[in-house]
């Protein structure tokens, strides 16, 4: 095979980010023949087609995912390359692309993460926020480090990932200082009828809670169930109801929520997990983020 074009390679890349070859032809700033062309030629080189057409846009095709998984790694570390070039009279900057599941408490994300921003070499955190599935197929293509989230990563599949417990967060229930006030005493019988916002059943908290419940026989009313804990933190401050929170984070709740402890949920704790490519040399910044934990184990993927 002849040595791989990477100009060709470049126009692919910001097609697959695109998603059209007109939105890729407007952000470089050249022809829709040009690009279409030189797309034409790198999938004559490579043998496969990259892409699928889908309506009036383009999908990747099983080869488009394999090529934009090494074309992600390349322009990283092209990146990488300008970014240690011109640092190369001092010290150099750190990246860390790190995936934040909806789920996890923003606060506590920011407890774990900020191990990382203490490292002696400067850090500088891309830190992106979505589902479980998503993130997880963003670290399969090589868009992100390292992923945080409630759950391990899923066995079967070919991708073999590292999945490491990065510590069990004991919970309780917040609220405003009315409804503390209001629902203090003989906690947590006082739970009956109570308000209550909880996240989704696809969050593997929201399971612990509910058996949690079912196992002292406590029926709330249930006014709110979110995917996303910021929006459900945001509920909760409003006083609509009483949320679950690490008892860790007492002191921030309280500061950035305004919000109270009402009592702790009793063997109700939050798991979370730092998720990484299986790597021979791992990121720096991801050891020191897992150093807290040894409990490490790997899984094959998605």
């Amino acid at each position: 095979m002849s040595t791989l074009n990477y100009k060709h390679l470049h126009y692919f890349w910001v097609v697959a980010q695109e998603g059209s070859i007109t939105r890729a032809a407007e952000r470089l700033d050249v022809a829709v023949q040009t690009i279409s062309g030189q797309l034409s030629l790198l999938e004559r080189q490579l043998g496969k087609a990259l892409f699928n057409s889908q309506g009036r846009g383009l999908v990747l095709s099983e080869a488009g995912r394999t090529a934009l998984g090494y074309a992600d790694q390349i322009f990283q570390l092209g990146d990488a390359l300008v970014d240690a070039i011109e640092n190369s009279d001092g010290e150099t900057t750190l990246r860390l692309r790190a995936g934040i599941s909806d789920g996890i408490p923003k606060l506590l994300a920011y407890r774990l993460l900020s191990s990382v921003t203490s490292m002696p070499t400067d850090v500088r955190l891309i830190c992106d926020e979505g589902e479980f599935e998503t993130l997880l197929a963003d670290l399969a293509l090589h868009r992100l480090d390292v992923v945080l989230t409630d759950r391990a990563a899923p066995v079967g599949g070919n991708l073999k990932l590292f999945s490491t417990r990065l510590g069990d967060f004991a919970n309780g229930l917040f609220g405003t200082t009315a409804l503390v006030e209001r629902y203090r005493e003989d906690f947590p019988a006082s739970l009956n009828g109570a308000p209550l916002l909880l996240p989704t059943r696809h969050n593997a908290l929201r399971g612990r809670i509910d058996r949690w419940l079912e196992s002292t026989g406590i029926r709330p009313k249930i006014v709110g169930e979110f995917e996303d804990s910021a929006l459900l933190t945001t509920f909760g401050r409003g006083g609509l109801g009483l949320f679950p929170a690490p008892l860790a984070l007492a002191e921030q709740v309280a500061a950035q929520l305004d919000a109270q402890p009402l009592g702790p949920l009793e063997g109700v704790s939050e798991q979370i997990y730092a998720i990484s490519n299986e790597r021979r040399i791992r990121h720096p910044a991801i050891e020191v983020l897992c150093a807290a934990s040894s409990q490490t184990t790997d899984a094959p993927g998605v």
